[in-house]
């Protein structure tokens, strides 16, 4: 377990860290978004997913314009401290297109050959 005010090991390389957004129920990727210092910080005190908009340039609390919100269960850092796993229970969709999972689109893999 980290300190609320020890924060600085995640963000040695820049300003953002790239949050990965994981349903423990449904063991769905949902998706991927970043977080500086001060959303980080807002999540844990919260315990609902804060997140920096980079095209915006603000904090956003995913879901509450929604009521798709994500309590957060558990958060790891990665080996380097510089991605963030996060485990959420998700309320409706988690992409703003209206799916639940923003992986939706197939690239490769399955039949195909």
């Amino acid at each position: 377990m980290i300190d609320i005010n020890d924060l600085d090991k995640f963000f040695k390389k820049g300003e953002l860290i790239p949050a990965i957004v994981f349903e423990k129920n449904t063991k769905t990727v949902l998706m991927l978004a970043y977080m500086n210092k001060e959303s980080l910080k807002k999540t844990l005190e919260t315990g609902y997913t804060w997140f920096w908009s980079r095209s915006r340039q603000e904090l956003w609390n995913k879901g509450a314009t929604s009521g798709h919100l994500q309590k957060v269960y558990e958060i790891y850092g990665d080996c380097d401290d510089d991605t963030l796993l996060v485990y959420v229970e998700q309320t409706g969709a988690a992409c703003h297109t209206g799916s639940y999972s923003c992986f939706f689109n197939k690239i490769y893999g399955g039949n195909e050959k």
